[in-house]
């Protein structure tokens, strides 16, 4: 490929591909719509310049194949883009043209010969639904990078709806010679080296992929066996492969790099291990250990991204674990899981490891005290290896002892803090309420499965007896005096667990018109039961249905 180039001349006759150890499609809705704009106005001022679609770095494969190292969101967006352009013009002439035609063979497609590929795992989504056009649905959508390729396809098409044929060719042209500057290089090293250092417009890269670049770029540098060196490159690769598998299919729910911390906390084993970009460099500077340190961290890497593919595949299904993810402090949770999988516990010891896990986040949020959890639980961490009884024993005494470094967990200043004030702890009140939800659906053992935390949708804490004080001498509240102010209106009593849309509804109304709507939860019909002789809501009602939530928190956490 020449240094300076166009988009045209880049694609023309070569075979561009997304390497198996690289990241899969990450641009969204912000990338994809600067990308329009920025070329809605490039065509739009009618300058003389070409556009400038930046630089790509490539590895030279032999045979017009080339892997490309940096540049592969823009290239998989351009190539989105055109294709979409494409699938417009065909639909107001009902047939491309033969300039098109040959166009289109140039840049996207020609026979069964295609000019760009992504990651293995998404090209055949990529092909049958943005270039083949054979995939119309969204259905079976595997990963996010593949819901993110749909998404950048159908904008485009939709955007592209309002343009006449004449306009789309001229920004088809815009894109078609648009200049680029390209570096080919048959040494992966250098072009390793080359993205390390490089910065280009688009997402910037994350610390896991600096990392696997450093890693790779070390291999080649240090490793004197030229087998040792083929043998470790490809099993960073493919450890990557994997990694970046999982990636595609948690990474709505959690950071990759938040994962690297976990493994680092794992590797280095302790909770307070952080800052990976440092402790990684600091490895590889010494000289006796790097190549060792590169295989077993990279061993290390992908087995926690596989565990944690795990763990939210059984967060879906397991309301445990679900409680875990929704309570507890993702940087010491995950380490224990992970350690915890890992070591091959079973499903019950599981369950009571994220239970006194969850106990003591819960217990931690409610108090909000600026005591340290981590050091609290390290020492159990460092000699947690699949026995979750040590760890399970250390929380529960730290619920019951008085001793000055460990208690401000415990169980008095944990049902202290219940029964008190909770005015802007709404969050956590919301949680504690959304528990108690799921332990009346227990009792009651109505048949009902146990509710995820999301089930209500944009739930809220209401206040029953409404935050600014309903004036009706019929309201069915009691007076609003100072010690109802104080203690009762923004106690766990006087919340209750609704809707978003329910919530706004009711407003401040009287508590009959309130009650009415109580239909829902079984916590709203429990304040029903209780209200069934007199309809009233006061301090009496206020305090039992406290107690019970209280008495609730307390036996099960």
């Amino acid at each position: 490929m020449d240094a300076s180039t166009t988009i045209n001349q880049m694609l023309s006759g070569n075979k561009i591909f997304v390497p198996t150890y690289q990241r899969a499609y990450s641009w969204e809705d912000k990338q994809t719509k600067q990308f329009l704009v920025d070329l809605q106005d490039y065509v739009e001022s009618h300058t003389a310049s070409s556009y400038y679609f930046g630089h790509f770095l490539f590895e030279d494969k032999g045979s017009r194949n080339f892997a490309i190292i940096d540049g592969q969101q823009r290239l998989t967006t351009i190539t989105i883009f055109i294709s979409a352009i494409y699938r417009r013009l065909e639909e107001l002439a009902g047939a491309l043209s033969e300039d098109d035609v040959f166009l289109y063979g140039t840049l996207v497609k020609v026979g069964q010969t295609y000019r760009f590929s992504t990651v293995d795992y998404d090209n055949q989504l990529f092909r049958d639904y943005v270039i083949n056009k054979v995939k119309t649905d969204r259905n079976g959508l595997e990963t996010e990078s593949q819901k993110r390729i749909v998404a950048a396809y159908d904008y485009f098409i939709s955007q592209l709806n309002a343009y006449d044929e004449e306009s789309l060719h001229d920004i088809l042209e815009a894109v078609v010679n648009a200049t680029c500057t390209t570096h080919t290089v048959k040494d992966e090293a250098e072009a390793i080296q080359m993205f390390i250092f490089q910065n280009n417009r688009g997402k910037k890269p994350s610390n896991l992929e600096i990392i696997k670049a450093q890693f790779l770029y070390n291999i080649h540098l240090y490793c004197t066996s030229e087998d040792e060196k083929a043998e470790l490159i490809s099993e960073v690769k493919n450890r990557f492969e994997h990694i970046y598998k999982s990636i595609s299919k948690i990474e709505g729910n959690i950071d990759e790099d938040d994962i690297l911390t976990y493994t680092l906390r794992v590797y280095f084993n302790s909770l307070d291990a952080s800052n990976a970009l440092q402790k990684v460099d600091e490895e590889l500077g010494k000289d006796d250990s790097r190549i060792n340190f590169i295989r077993s961290f990279t061993h290390s890497l992908a087995d926690s991204f596989e565990q944690m593919t795990v763990f939210f595949h059984n967060e879906q299904t397991d309301i445990m674990a679900h409680t875990l993810w929704i309570i507890g402090q993702p940087a010491i949770i995950f380490p224990f899981v992970i350690k915890a999988y890992s070591n091959g516990v079973s499903d019950d010891d599981f369950r009571l490891l994220a239970k006194a896990l969850t106990s003591v986040f819960l217990r931690h949020r409610v108090i909000g005290t600026r005591a340290v959890l981590t050091w609290r639980l390290n020492d159990v961490f460092k000699e947690f290896e699949g026995d979750v009884h040590a760890v399970v024993n250390r929380i529960e005494w730290m619920k019951t002892t008085t001793d000055g470094w460990w208690d401000y967990w415990n169980n008095v200043e944990f049902k202290r803090m219940l029964e008190g004030n909770f005015d802007g702890g709404h969050g956590i009140a919301k949680i504690i309420l959304w528990l108690y939800e799921n332990h009346l659906i227990e009792k009651g053992k109505s048949g009902y499965g146990l509710k995820r935390y999301d089930a209500v949708e944009k739930s809220q804490c209401e206040h029953i007896a409404p935050n600014t004080e309903n004036q009706d001498a019929n309201s069915g509240y009691c007076p609003y005096d100072d010690e109802f102010r104080e203690s009762y209106l923004n106690c766990l009593g006087n919340y209750l667990l609704l809707s978003g849309h329910h919530n706004e509804s009711i407003g401040n109304n009287s508590f009959e018109a309130k009650r009415n709507t109580y239909t829902q939860l079984l916590q709203q019909q429990e304040i029903r039961n209780m209200t069934e002789q007199d309809h009233l809501w006061d301090k009496a009602k206020i305090d039992k249905r406290k107690e019970l939530i209280v008495d609730f928190v307390m036996a099960t956490f």
